[in-house]
């Protein structure tokens, strides 16, 4: 109206502050999200509401549909077109795909102490060369004859970050493909997963979602990767894929899918929305900062952390076994390779990251 004067205007920080206030209520201090996040209230409505339907007998087309609006949200987030996002479950699951596909004897290049999951199907499959070497050494260690990188972008123990332009260039100068494991990075670190041949997230760490859910990357012609796990959802028309072998697989990177488990999907969906509401880089900027407040205090207090500038994954050597009397205090941290390992996301706060500083200084 004529004549009205506008209220004050939220600024950006107070906007983000109250968005993670309506979504996410701990009882305790949480800074384990690299084993796995807070759930947003919105995801435990949508959990709700499809075990309500399930209870009731009502149709699941929803739920399904959740499905596929997951994919969508998450070929947006590594910036690549839908058709080439599979959804499927587990990281070793995807990884096994891609182990599959090679010839006996390719040698597959991993990274010393690397998430296991992003490396056992290579070892299992018992023909292939398996070589180890230090992350620092990741890119110059690619050489002729080498089929394939694998690392995780962010590694899990002590959040150490890799060079993945390197390995990019090296592979490419090399003629290897690249596998990188986003799960400790996607939902903060931008995934560009158009850079890499294969790339792959769970989606109960950054992306906050339920456990049961991976999406894997893979390139416009597939990369030589066979379905050899192709069920009724890697047809191109699913529900005429039920009986007997699949006439058609999908056309798209969905052929690579598994059959989807409904409710965390649709959990998931309302968890990426969230995601996007606050968008990736706000999430970063906040988690770093906490990550670099709590390294600066350990330095007052003579710890030094495993070195991972830029993640927000902090790891302490010798103080793991302090992790069972932390968690009695309610403070929720994880002990990883003997080292006390914090991490923190969107939901924690200055108090978090102090209060765990007064517990070691205790």
């Amino acid at each position: 109206m004529d004549g009205e004067v506008p209220g004050p205007q939220s600024s950006p920080m107070e906007t983000f502050e109250n968005l993670v206030r309506a979504e996410f209520a701990p009882k305790n201090t949480y800074l384990n999200t690299a084993s796995n996040a807070l759930l947003p209230a919105r995801a435990v409505t949508a959990l709700a509401e499809a075990a309500r339907i399930r209870t009731e007998g009502g149709p699941l087309d929803q739920v399904y549909a959740d499905v596929e609006a997951c994919r969508a949200a998450y070929a947006r987030l590594a910036g690549v077109p839908v058709e080439r996002v599979a959804a499927g479950s587990t990281v070793a699951l995807h990884t096994a795909l891609i182990a599959a596909s090679l010839p006996p004897g390719a040698e597959v290049l991993t990274v010393e102490g690397d998430f296991t999951s992003v490396l056992n199907p290579f070892h299992t499959r018992g023909d292939l060369k398996v070589r180890a070497v230090p992350l620092e050494r990741l890119a110059d260690s690619v050489r002729p004859g080498t089929a394939l990188a694998a690392v995780s972008a962010a590694q899990s123990a002590d959040g150490r970050i890799a060079d993945l332009p390197a390995l990019r260039e090296a592979a490419r100068a090399h003629g290897a493909r690249t596998y990188v494991d986003f799960s400790q990075g996607a939902g903060w670190l931008p995934v560009e997963a158009d850079a890499f041949d294969y790339s792959v997230s769970v989606s109960h760490k950054w992306l906050l979602g339920p456990h049961g859910a991976a999406f894997l990357v893979v390139p416009e012609d597939f990369g030589d990767l066979t379905p050899v796990q192709a069920g009724w959802a890697a047809g191109e028309e699913p529900w005429n894929s039920c009986y007997g072998p699949v006439t058609e697989l999908a056309r798209s990177a969905r052929r690579f899918d598994s059959s989807p488990a409904l409710f965390t999907y649709a959990g998931l969906r309302a968890s990426l929305e969230l995601l996007e509401e606050v968008g990736v880089d706000a999430v970063r900027a906040h988690a770093l900062a906490l990550a670099d407040r709590f390294r600066a205090g350990l330095a007052s207090l003579g710890r030094t952390p495993v070195p991972s500038p830029g993640s927000p994954i902090v790891s302490v050597p010798g103080l793991g076994r302090l992790q069972p009397e932390l968690a009695e205090a309610g403070l929720q941290v994880s002990n990883r390779a003997g080292c006390l390992r914090a991490s923190f996301h969107l939901y924690n706060t200055v108090a978090d990251v102090d209060r765990l500083l007064d517990a070691l200084s205790a």
